[in-house]
């Protein structure tokens, strides 16, 4: 095993505080840690695998981070937001190997994982997996450096396993929050353009944890859900799938099961998703996907960034400049990790009802604070909530340096 380590020495909003590249002693392959920032001492942000991940994504995934942390600081609460941080392994989840260099790849980093780094699932690793491999390697968690500033920590990894055990329509809690999270803030800016959910359509690019649970939501509040694509293409009906009989057939990675289509369901190549008439578009799955060359093609009126970094800065400027209100996905996407560190701190306790609310509430003002300030601006989204982080941060600084 081969690693390469680049550090700054110091925390800047430009610079990561640490980077770690690791060669894989067998197949070869590379597996990345990036620590944008520390607070408090740490830093926190999932482990994702996929085929073609590289050191620069998981770079920006890190500040992604950071953002996502910051911004849902409240000093009334028992939770202090954290560093940012992320891992990225260069390999394709779906090989045969793909466990087996998991637990390689943390037993190279299992001393940022004890000291610096909380992570858990993302694309393409689920949290059983990283979990399992967590143990076999020695590791109590994959938060163990979080404990250091827990009040008490076995009572608080009790609630959070029980938390975990919560399912909702036989779904477990920890899979649906995220999804819960880009519904509710999709919902909002509906609401903001006076669009009834009745009224609207949704295309969900993702149909995983994250873009299952945002789909379901967004039909249980009466959006049509026209179109789903996932690895093998998509799914689309004009008058609106039925995505309770989808979820119930999808596999391990979101892929749905084509024989138990209806038969008024049809079919079309991946590459379309991006035409497909709509009011709301969900990239849920992939990042760098929407381009300045393809983002004519949307017609959609709000875009909800539930995979991290799938608009590219000029496609978002251009969607923007027609008018398209792109929701950023370190908003959009944020509840997850939030909800993971209330539960953990003591803000929220192990249940469904409680949880959803909680992150109903929170990003429904995050994203309406969000829209206010950008138009009374007249700035992105983006931008705005960009602002908050700085202002966030520097009160986290302020209080906890």
């Amino acid at each position: 095993m081969t690693a390469t380590i680049t550090t700054s020495g110091a925390t800047t909003t430009r610079r990561p505080y640490l980077e770690v590249v690791w060669t894989d002693p067998v197949t070869g392959r590379q597996g990345f840690v990036v620590i944008d920032r520390l607070v408090r001492g740490v830093a926190s942000g999932g482990l994702r695998m996929r085929d073609g991940c590289t050191l620069e994504e998981v770079r920006g995934l890190a500040a992604g981070m950071t953002r996502k942390e910051a911004l849902h600081y409240d000093p009334a609460r028992r939770y202090i937001p954290l560093g940012g941080a992320k891992g990225g392994i260069d390999f394709d989840p779906r090989d045969p190997g793909s466990p087996a260099l998991l637990g390689r790849f943390l037993q190279g980093i299992k001393p940022l994982l004890r000291d610096y780094w909380t992570t858990g699932e993302d694309l393409g690793v689920r949290q059983d997996s990283v979990d399992e491999a967590a143990a076999k390697v020695g590791l109590d968690s994959t938060i163990e450096a979080i404990y250091p500033l827990l009040d008490d920590p076995m009572t608080a990894r009790l609630r959070l396993a029980d938390a975990f055990a919560v399912t909702v329509d036989g779904v477990p809690l920890p899979e649906l929050v995220g999804g819960l999270g880009v519904a509710e803030s999709a919902l909002t800016a509906l609401d903001r353009i006076g669009l009834e959910y009745g009224a609207a359509r949704a295309v969900v690019q993702g149909f995983g944890s994250m873009g299952g649970a945002t789909a379901r939501y967004l039909a249980r509040a009466g959006v049509k859900v026209v179109a789903v694509a996932d690895a093998q293409g998509v799914v689309a009906n004009p008058e609106g799938l039925d995505v309770e009989r989808l979820l119930l057939t999808r596999d391990a990675f979101g892929a749905v099961d084509r024989t138990q289509l209806r038969p008024q369901d049809t079919e079309a190549d991946g590459s379309t998703w991006l035409d497909i008439e709509c009011d709301v578009l969900v990239p849920a799955a992939v990042s760098y996907c929407v381009t300045p060359a393809d983002q004519h093609r949307i017609t959609a009126r709000v875009i909800a960034e539930a995979a991290n970094m799938p608009v590219l800065p000029e496609a978002e400027a251009a969607l923007h400049a027609r008018g398209v209100t792109v929701l950023p996905d370190f908003v959009v996407n944020s509840a997850t990790n939030a909800w993971w560190w209330w539960t953990l701190f003591g803000d929220v306790g192990a249940d469904s009802d409680e949880a959803q609310a909680m992150v109903r509430g929170a990003m429904r003002r995050l994203t309406e604070n969000m829209l206010d300030s950008a138009d009374a601006g007249g700035v992105t989204p983006r931008q705005a909530a960009q602002a908050v982080v700085e202002h966030n941060l520097t009160a986290i600084e302020a209080a906890f340096t």
